[in-house]
């Protein structure tokens, strides 16, 4: 239990676990609200600037995402030199000025141009709370932690389309975005009062150009991790990828698009369950064992959502149940998988946080992008993008434990510390 986490260079402050898990999942949260809480609002967005192409509109999401994902190579770097907290005020002070300046975009070109600039700035809040709880925790420890935030931070992607679809109820979609830089100043100032710096000044890095660019490298070519964070961008790409078409795919092609908050919201709301029950068994069964046994049933279903599309094309009964699986199997994978590829990284963790989000976020950001522009009114793209991705994930991550999966914590180290260097 944590009964108190000091700062480096302010032993005033103390937060306990539950409200510690209760920061970390709303400082991660506001990422999630600047997606979801657009998803109601891209027609009328689309319509106040005159945009005819229905796939551009989800460019409002999919730009985000992608300069997100570059985004993270920045603030670890700095984190590591300067310590979490300034680097996270900087962030919030982004996140909170462009929401407001993107309510006041006088074109749509000007309107993505804000988005990205916001993607990029404000990726520290994806970005840090990993390398704030990996300076306190390791191990399946660690994945039980983040898989508690997760489920906290689940409460967003499934309350956010309801935000949104709320503001436009009484007002324009600006709103939307006024309401988004409100709900953070309220973050930042919690933030601000109760959050430690946790960066043990020992570890506090250089800040240069060599520094910069070796950890992107290394998390490449350390093979215990850059299985799982290539994979985690395959399987979360295709997760964007339903994210960026789902407003078209629910409303359109399954002519639900008064429902659309409570599907989106219904199936999202998986990842929560998942992510609670992962809290609960991982310690026991090993973040390995479960997000592996996650990884294969995903496929199983992945390849049901390809038999849906193609024989029950416009079936919502066969869609929800799927996509809900399919959601609920990520929150087995999602927090494990980020535990694993962290373990390697005890004393640059910022770094490594900033170059594994790069890498998982920018290419998930990039195929979810992708996909999203493929779609052709059916559920086809989704479907098939799901199998082949998240095959692909399995593949790496077999390459991650040279072939050997499911082993418990304990057998994964001493194998792969025999084949240390191979």
């Amino acid at each position: 239990m944590i009964t108190r986490i000091h700062a480096s260079d302010d032993s005033r402050r103390s937060i306990g676990r539950g409200e510690f898990v209760a920061l970390m999942a709303a400082v991660m949260s506001l990422g999630a609200l600047a997606i979801d809480a657009m998803l109601p609002a891209l027609d009328e967005i689309a319509g106040s600037y005159g945009v005819t192409d229905p796939n551009r509109r989800q460019l409002v999401v999919g730009i985000y995402l992608l300069a997100t994902g570059v985004g993270c190579l920045v603030p670890g770097s700095f984190a590591d030199r300067f310590g979490r907290r300034r680097v996270l005020w900087v962030s919030f002070a982004a996140y909170v000025g462009f929401s407001i300046a993107c309510a006041f975009a006088p074109s749509f070109d000007m309107l993505l141009v804000l988005r990205a600039l916001q993607g990029f700035a404000t990726a520290g809040l994806g970005v840090l709370p990993a390398a704030i709880i990996r300076d306190r925790f390791e191990g399946d420890a660690m994945a039980r932690l983040m898989s508690t935030i997760f489920i906290v931070f689940m409460v967003v992607p499934v309350l956010a389309p309801s935000l949104g679809q709320a503001v436009l109820g009484f007002a324009t979609w600006p709103w939307v975005f006024i309401a988004m830089a409100a709900i953070a100043s309220v973050v930042w100032v919690w933030a601000f009062r109760r959050l430690p710096e946790t960066l043990d000044p020992m570890d506090r890095q250089p800040i240069d150009l060599k520094t910069v660019f070796h950890n992107l490298p290394l998390t490449l070519t350390t093979r215990t991790a850059s299985g799982y964070v290539i994979g985690s961008s395959l399987t979360f790409g295709a997760l964007f990828g339903y994210i960026n078409s789902a407003q078209q795919l629910i409303g359109e092609h399954f002519d639900a698009d008064e429902y659309f908050p409570l599907i989106f919201g219904m199936t999202a709301s998986t990842l929560a369950v998942s992510s609670f029950a992962n809290s609960r068994i991982v310690e026991r069964f090993g973040a390995r064992r479960v997000s592996h046994t996650a990884l294969c049933t995903f496929i199983a279903i992945a390849g049901m959502q390809v038999y849906a599309a193609l024989f029950q094309p416009g079936s919502l009964a066969w869609f929800v149940p799927l996509m809900a699986g399919n959601l609920c199997l990520l929150g087995f994978m999602g927090a494990n998988f980020g535990s694993i590829a962290m373990q390697p990284f005890e004393h640059t963790a910022g770094s490594a946080s900033s170059a594994q989000g790069f890498i998982r976020m920018g290419g998930a950001a990039l195929i979810g992008i992708g996909i999203g522009q493929i779609y052709d009114g059916t559920a086809k793209p989704i479907a098939f993008a799901l199998f082949g991705c998240s095959l692909a994930c399995l593949l790496l991550v077999l390459f991650s434990e040279r072939g050997k999966l499911f082993r418990r914590p304990g057998q994964a180290r001493r194998y792969l510390a025999m084949h240390e260097g191979l």
